[in-house]
């Protein structure tokens, strides 16, 4: 048992759980550092709030342990006094016979595996789906495994990222348009919609989409008909909406930068996909494998990893998740030799000091005035997608800002 203060800090651990981990936990040390549910601070906060048991990694020195938890709140009278955590350990996946490889995503993660069955549930209605998860942890493939295994998979799959285009040209993407109705409009274009037609269209970084479009966003669901620009006549579309964003819906509904109603119509079915860092047994695995796709293309064939180099690897935070983890074997394949992974093959940013961008620079959209983001575009050297990172936004969400402020250059 680990008990908790009603601060979130952990108040003492019991002998018996300290002997089942062989290790223990400072009184005083912040729960979010010690106790890491598959599923982020969303998780910890329904296990605590709810009661409700999960799958979590929990941390005792420099180890971490795969565990069940489950929450009793401690009360004295109407007076929290925290929370009585009872911990089981779960049984380390160890084999690749316990692996699972669904639909490309390769995992042995009994929380991600899960995720697996909800998915294969899910598939089979009609609801509309929302996939949330941090970039490179495979929302596009999980969109694809919810139309392949759906009773639209014989019909078409498209696939849209709300964050890589202007809104006047996602309007046109998404609904089509019809001859003449903007300068470059030669022909008629049908957008995804109705290219999607008795299939799926995947809406990704659907928090990116702008206000007004999400009016008629919700008009399409509605009416399951689609007006495209420059027209007049509504077009009937039989359409299954799959929807994904690393943001919390909740919260920009909050900012006031998201329809509410338009949430409750994409999240039906939340699916929250777990970072590489939540599923730290992958790690290792998914390299090595990474690394035997490589070994069909080229001549050198890996083994294993010095010791160093899985040090590294495994306390590396992996912002870009399975995707950078991908990139990283790539170079790691062609700069090393021989049979061994060791640290001098990493890329440099695994042994120089981490650069945090300054604390000021980053915020809310609407909090960011125009010396902010001209600071930030002095940083990056004028290169804007930089920048935007910089800023904690999307390159197309940096473009509205430098609209709004009449930053020169931003047309």
């Amino acid at each position: 048992m680990l008990l908790v203060d009603g601060g979130r800090q952990v108040a003492a651990l019991t002998p018996a759980l300290e002997a089942r981990l062989g290790g223990t936990v400072r009184a005083g040390t912040p729960l979010t550092e010690v106790l890491v549910p598959h599923g982020g601070a969303e998780r910890l906060e329904s296990l605590l709030t709810e009661g409700r048991e999960t799958s979590a990694r929990m941390r005792t020195g420099s180890r971490t342990h795969p565990v069940r938890v489950r929450a009793v709140a401690l009360t004295e009278g109407t007076k929290g006094l925290g929370w009585a955590l009872l911990v089981a350990p779960e049984a380390e996946r160890d084999t690749e016979g316990n692996a699972e490889l669904f639909h490309g995503v390769w995992t042995r993660d009994p929380e991600l595996q899960r995720i697996f069955r909800i998915v294969e549930k899910v598939a089979r209605t009609e609801s509309s789906v929302l996939v949330r998860g941090e970039s490179g942890t495979g929302k596009e493939l999980i969109a694809h495994a919810l139309h392949a295994l759906s009773p639209r998979s014989k019909g078409p799959f498209r696939a849209i990222n709300c964050a890589a285009l202007p809104p006047n040209l996602l309007e046109s993407e998404l609904f089509g348009h019809v001859r003449g109705a903007f300068t470059g409009a030669v022909r008629d274009s049908p957008g995804h919609f109705r290219l999607a037609n008795k299939g799926s269209l995947f809406l990704d970084e659907v928090a990116e989409m702008p206000l007004d479009l999400q009016a008629k966003m919700l008009r399409v669901l509605e009416t399951r008909t689609v007006i495209p620009v420059g027209g007049r006549e509504p077009v009937p579309v039989d359409v299954r909406i799959i929807a994904a964003t690393h943001r919390a819906l909740r919260r920009e509904v909050e900012a006031g930068r998201f329809r509410a109603d338009l949430m409750y119509r994409l999240r039906v079915v939340p699916i929250f996909l777990p970072s590489l860092r939540e599923r730290p047994g992958d790690i290792l695995p998914l390299a090595m494998r990474f690394l035997d796709e490589l070994r069909q293309r080229g001549s050198r064939r890996v083994e294993r990893f010095s010791p160093g180099a899985r040090r590294l690897l495994e306390g590396h935070t992996w912002p870009g998740n399975v995707r950078e983890l991908r990139n990283v074997m790539e170079y790691t394949y062609v700069i090393g030799e021989g049979p061994v992974v060791r640290e001098a093959d990493l890329p440099p940013e695994f042994s120089e000091p981490r650069r945090v961008p300054p604390a000021t620079l980053a915020g809310p959209p609407s909090l960011l005035d125009a010396e902010k983001v001209r600071a930030a575009l002095a940083q990056a050297g004028g290169n804007r997608s930089e920048a935007a990172r910089l800023l904690g936004i999307s390159r197309v969400t940096l473009w509205r800002r430098l609209r709004d402020l009449d930053v020169p250059g931003s047309e």
